[in-house]
């Protein structure tokens, strides 16, 4: 009997903003909400924008004057909607208008004669060029003298040809909410992301790991980009062309390990397994498959999955835009037949596109097996029985799609008709697509799931793409997808592509429901989601989420009614402290998870014997397993 990975938990932060209890989900469906929702979403964002302010837990303007929701949503709620989700560029990654770079410019003298400048010796190259002559003066001032050509690099400005991405909401900055020393984005992302996930849950940490062996724990995380900012990998190699050094941190604190490293060293102190899986756009279902494989087979009793990705930087934006993959100021200037483009739509799944938009998030999924999400009365928002990977054969072009995502959606739908029906996925499905919107993907990624449908006997699927809000993020991109799938089941809404006026010509959809509106399709209407990633180099990936009141009927099924109802009177504990947090985070009250050097283990004090090994902090021993796979080899 295989346990059932259940989602416990979930956080982190994108352009729609705070991702734990559905607020990301909200904003992008902010038009169909109840007022109480949505007000409440927008004061959250509101404060995390620094618009509001919070003070003795009353929202208050800059000037002092309380607020109330209502209040908040009629001031601030155009100056709210215009900074988060996809938009032009912000200044505080970097100036579309005026990316800078080095221009190469030939000076020589005139005439025969000789050209000549003043500098510092300590700024002479070395070594010398042989057409310098150097005179000395007072001081460490130095008269050089040209007497031939020389070429010089000046700093020199030039705009962007891609102008958009999903950002973090304006005025969030996730290294202001803990002591992030020379921490990359992408780091200062994950520390505030996983925070978020955890708190969500609404049990303790150490009550959790009370309740497991220290190697039941385990972590998979990273990013594909690395940490491409100057306080990492971008700042290792561009220090010395710059004329500055590399410091001790930068190479260490770029490599993609990172994410899953400081949750386990800064945030769970676990001794458990930890991994960083990487498939490109698909890196989020890979890690989401290894800890699922984790929980099934019985290896680790919880895992924490997620990605984080910073890519907003001239480096990343030029080399995807040098491959023709994002949508650009020009291209879609052609698209709208306007000459003033409106970045919020950018991206633009299924409809008339030329290219995705780059954007950065953190997203992370907290699981458990269903006996101990029962045992302890975790909350359960979903199930995962399974990811499908497989990669694409011969190609020609690394970055093109391929076969092999025919054979991921369709082996996760097969795998959902064989669990919960037929009739539950004709009826009762839907699919969170990639949809990164480029051109060659709204073809062929919809005829795959157009033939799937047609395989299965569905008609008018539900099709849905988060990147029509938040952009592209890379690593992250599944993450969003999965997160975005609970927000569904939750409000019974599946979002509509409103980026879009109507879907291109091209896209196959006769077995597909590809809809401009979002879609209310009412409590516990839909039953499972199938989150479907395509990323360069071959790496398909499709996963299953099975909605909640599925999973909580799988588990009466499993453990019986008594245990089940049991079940029930603890969770509702866990609720009431999943919620308080909920509304201190509203209120700016994040309590980062940030344990720098805290509660070492000191190595001479684990105990190990034959049986057994005791490690200071953990209230569980690691008990060595009888391991009979090979019983049959031996004697």
């Amino acid at each position: 009997m295989s346990r059932l990975p259940v989602i416990v938990g979930f956080g982190g932060y994108n352009a729609a903003g705070r991702s734990s209890f559905h607020h990301g989900f909200r904003r992008t469906v902010q038009e169909s909400l109840e007022p109480q929702a949505r007000q409440e979403t927008l004061a959250g964002l509101a404060q995390m924008m620094k618009l509001v302010r919070v003070v003795d837990g009353q929202y208050q303007d800059q000037d002092g004057q309380p607020l109330s929701l209502a209040e908040i949503e009629s001031r601030y709620a155009k100056q709210i909607l215009a900074g988060t989700l996809v938009r032009r560029i912000e200044k505080q990654h970097l100036d579309p208008d005026a990316a800078h770079w080095q221009k190469s410019i030939g000076v020589a003298p005139t005439d025969g004669a000789s050209l000549s400048f003043l500098t510092q010796r300590k700024q002479l190259p070395e070594p010398l060029p042989s057409n310098w002559s150097i005179e000395e003066l007072e001081g460490n001032e130095v008269r050089v003298t040209l007497h031939d050509s020389c070429e010089f690099k000046v700093d020199s400005y030039r705009p962007l040809a891609v102008k958009s991405a999903g950002q973090l909401p304006t005025g969030f900055e996730p290294s202001e909410l803990y002591n992030a020393r020379f921490h990359p984005r992408g780091l200062a992302m994950t520390v505030v992301g996983v925070t978020d996930a955890l708190r969500s849950v609404g049990i303790d940490w150490q009550r959790i790991v009370q309740h497991v062996a220290p190697d039941e724990i385990a972590v998979f995380a990273s990013c594909i980009m690395s940490q491409l900012d100057e306080n990492g990998f971008g700042g290792m190699m561009q220090s010395r062309l710059k004329g500055g050094r590399v410091t001790a941190k930068q190479l260490a604190l770029g490599l993609n390990t990172m994410p899953a490293d400081f949750i386990n060293a800064y945030v769970l102190g676990s001794v458990g397994t930890t991994g960083s899986i990487t498939g490109a756009c698909a890196t989020f279902l890979y890690n989401l498959q290894k800890g699922i494989e984790q929980i099934a087979s019985g290896k680790a009793r919880v895992v924490i999955v997620g990605s984080s990705e910073a890519p907003i930087n001239q480096e990343c934006i030029e080399g995807y835009g040098a491959m023709g993959a994002l949508a650009t100021e020009e291209g879609l200037r052609q698209i709208e037949g306007k000459s003033e483009v409106d970045f919020r739509r950018a991206s633009r799944p299924f409809g008339d596109n030329c290219g995705f938009t780059l954007a950065e998030a953190c997203q992370f999924v907290v699981l458990m097996d269903d006996e101990l999400a029962l045992e302890l009365g975790a909350d359960i928002h979903g199930a995962v029985p399974d990811v499908f990977i497989n990669a694409d054969g011969f190609k020609k072009s690394i970055s093109a799609p391929g076969p092999g995502n025919y054979l991921t959606v369709a082996k996760a739908v097969a795998s959902a008709v064989q669990l919960l029906g037929l009739d539950a996925v004709r009826n009762r499905s839907f699919v969170h697509a990639h949809g990164s919107s480029t051109p060659a993907n709204r073809v062929t990624e919809s005829e795959i799931l157009d033939r799937v449908a047609a395989a299965f006997g569905i008609e008018q699927w539900p099709v849905t793409a988060v990147k029509a809000f938040v952009g592209h993020s890379l690593a992250t991109a599944s993450g969003d997808q999965v997160i975005g799938a609970l927000g569904a089941f939750k409000y019974g809404i599946v979002p509509g592509l409103k980026t879009i006026d109507a879907v291109a010509g091209d896209v196959h959809q006769q077995h597909l429901s590809l809809s401009t509106d979002d879609r209310k399709v009412g409590e516990q209407a839909l039953d499972v989601a199938f989150i479907n990633s395509k990323g360069f180099g071959g790496n398909n990936a499709s996963a299953l989420v099975l909605a909640p009141h599925v999973t909580e009927r799988m588990l009466r099924k499993r453990h019986g009614q008594a245990a089940f109802d049991a079940y029930l009177a603890r969770r509702e504990g866990t609720r009431t402290a999943a919620a308080a947090y909920d509304q201190q985070a509203l209120q700016g009250k994040l309590d980062i998870i940030y344990n720098f050097g805290n509660d070492m283990i000191d190595d001479q004090a684990i105990s190990i014997t034959t049986e057994e090994v005791k490690v200071p902090g953990f209230d569980q021993p690691l008990v060595f397993k009888k391991d009979e796979r090979y019983s049959d080899m031996l004697d």
